[in-house]
């Protein structure tokens, strides 16, 4: 029996290599004769660079960068041969912010910017970008503002590339950046949707969490919107309006307008990556996994995109999750051509518990879900 094990993290709990690791020890419990591949995945998100070091060999690219409020920071990228994987998180992310300084009114991707630009000065002529986590509304200006673009008001004068100044700018314009952009290929990865101004865009939706209060969102909004009408002006592209314009406060749509990027799926992107089709045609029993199963999964999580492949092949298809929504139908999870689902929570069980003993029940899980799946192989 030749088991792929295919799971996102367990966030609070588990990184998506340790869920790995669990899973395969409670398959072993039940019979030591199978084998297990692990392929831990990721959504795109915080955590994909890890990922992929995990299923490839990439090389480990270390800069000194700013962070969001323009503190120096090493940050990290991974290249193999001239494609370069970047996570703005490394550089513009929340986590690189105490709970005190998180105001995206005054953050930057400026060094998102820097981990681009130090990327094609080694060499990258494809470079994929994960958007997931930022600190930033600043639509891209600080990515921009390092790749060799300035940012002018009223007076002609140039901005500081930061959210408040937004709605300040009534023009931009590129000056020699030293390398050809014609050269280079960008993806945008994420599965963010939200336009970029407007009650479902960048500011509305997301500020809030980056420690806007609604004067700052107020704010924010406008200076999303008059952005999104300059690059139309500007570009003759309506940007604002495409689908993931509004990711990562806009990032989304700067690395469109500015670098001509085109968007991906983040599971698509990272399923392809690590090549995850031909491993599911080479697999008996597919289990995949997650923190909490919900909405969102079915909308294109990790869960969702190894399904789609494992029902694609005709593969049994097991999941484990932290908790399950009880919104969520058994024909939902037949869309997701799940054979069957468990939960480390049970019903009655203190979430903190099953956070701070997450592996121990995962692996007891595991046994139980393979125990399920195949009866007759001990």
């Amino acid at each position: 029996m030749n088991i792929l094990v295919a799971p996102d993290k367990f966030k609070g709990s588990l990184t998506a290599s340790e869920v790995c690791e669990a899973i395969e020890a409670g398959v072993k419990k039940f019979n030591s004769k199978f084998q297990v591949r692990p392929v831990p995945l990721a959504d795109g998100g915080e955590g994909t660079l890890s990922v992929l070091a995990s299923n490839m060999a990439l090389q480990k690219m270390v800069v000194t960068v700013v962070d969001p409020l323009f503190r120096p920071v090493m940050a990290e990228y991974l290249m193999r041969e001239n494609t370069a994987f970047i996570e703005m998180a490394a550089a513009s992310g929340l986590e690189l912010l105490t709970s005190a300084e998180r105001n995206c009114l005054y953050t930057t991707t400026l060094g998102t910017g820097q981990l681009i630009k130090d990327a094609i000065q080694n060499g990258a002529t494809e470079i994929y970008l994960f958007i997931g986590g930022s600190a930033t509304n600043d639509a891209g200006i600080g990515m921009a503002s390092a790749l060799g673009y300035s940012f002018l008001d009223e007076q002609g004068e140039p901005v500081k590339p930061i959210g408040e100044n937004l709605v300040l700018i009534e023009d931009f314009y590129l000056q020699q950046p030293g390398f050809d952009w014609q050269e280079i290929s960008f993806y945008v990865v994420c599965d963010v949707e939200n336009r970029l101004f407007g009650p479902q865009g960048a500011a509305w939706v997301y500020a809030a969490q980056k420690g806007a209060n609604e004067e700052a969102i107020r704010l924010l909004d406008d200076g999303l919107m008059k952005f999104g009408k300059l690059m139309h002006k500007k570009l003759g592209r309506d940007i604002a309006s495409v689908k993931g314009s509004g990711a990562a406060g806009g990032l989304g749509a700067g690395a469109m307008a500015f670098l001509n990027a085109s968007r991906k799926s983040g599971i698509q992107t990272v399923m392809d990556i690590v090549g995850l089709e031909n491993l599911v045609k080479e697999a008996d029993l597919i289990i995949s996994g997650e923190g909490k199963f919900d909405r969102q999964t079915l909308e294109g999580k990790v869960v969702a995109g190894v399904g789609s492949i494992a029902v694609k092949y005709h593969r049994p298809f097991g999941v484990i999750c932290g908790i399950k929504d009880d919104s969520l139908t058994d024909k939902d999870l037949i869309k997701l051509g799940i054979s069957k689902l468990l939960t480390l929570k049970k019903d009655d069980m203190p979430l903190g518990y099953a956070l701070q003993n997450a592996r121990n029940l995962l692996v007891a899980r595991s046994e139980e879900l393979i125990r399920n799946l195949c009866p007759h192989s001990l």
